[in-house]
């Protein structure tokens, strides 16, 4: 199982827990009430990846596209591009062989000039399209976003 590790989450643990079974499996949305260790904890007892990324510290493409790798320790092949970052969700990974499900944290997404809002949905269509490539073979598959 891959995990990584949560570095300054925002928010506070609350006493109730998140449910996965609850949750919509194959979908991109905002993190809104759901806490990141809350997530990464439903993603532990459901024996699924937990990818974070904060990126909170991009301000281009380029640099969303490298923090997301670093975070998810992709392969140093990977060209830092939507393609190969679609390439690294749906078939670099499935190539690996059966997976249990993914629970993915994309904190503080930017919102600067040179990471605008067209940038932002594209970032977010090829999560979309990794969650449609899960879906097919049955493998839950969870975004959650927030902006900074």
């Amino acid at each position: 199982m891959i995990t990584t590790q949560v570095s300054n989450p925002s928010g506070s643990e609350l006493d109730e827990g998140v449910r996965l079974a609850g949750l919509r499996p194959n979908i991109v949305q905002s993190i809104r009430a759901f806490r990141v260790n809350e997530l990464m904890t439903a993603a532990q007892e459901a024996g699924q990846h937990f990818l974070y990324a904060n990126l909170a510290q991009a301000t281009t493409r380029q640099e969303v596209l490298e923090a997301i790798a670093r975070s998810f320790l992709f392969p140093k092949h990977y060209g830092k591009n939507y393609d190969a970052l679609r390439d690294c969700l749906t078939d670099v990974i499935a190539r690996a062989g059966a997976q249990p499900g993914f629970v993915i944290v994309l904190e503080q997404l930017p919102m600067t000039q040179r990471f605008d809002k067209e940038a932002r949905e594209t970032l977010l269509d090829v999560f979309r399209d990794a969650a449609d490539f899960w879906y097919e073979k049955s493998v839950e598959f969870r975004v959650f976003y927030s902006f900074l």
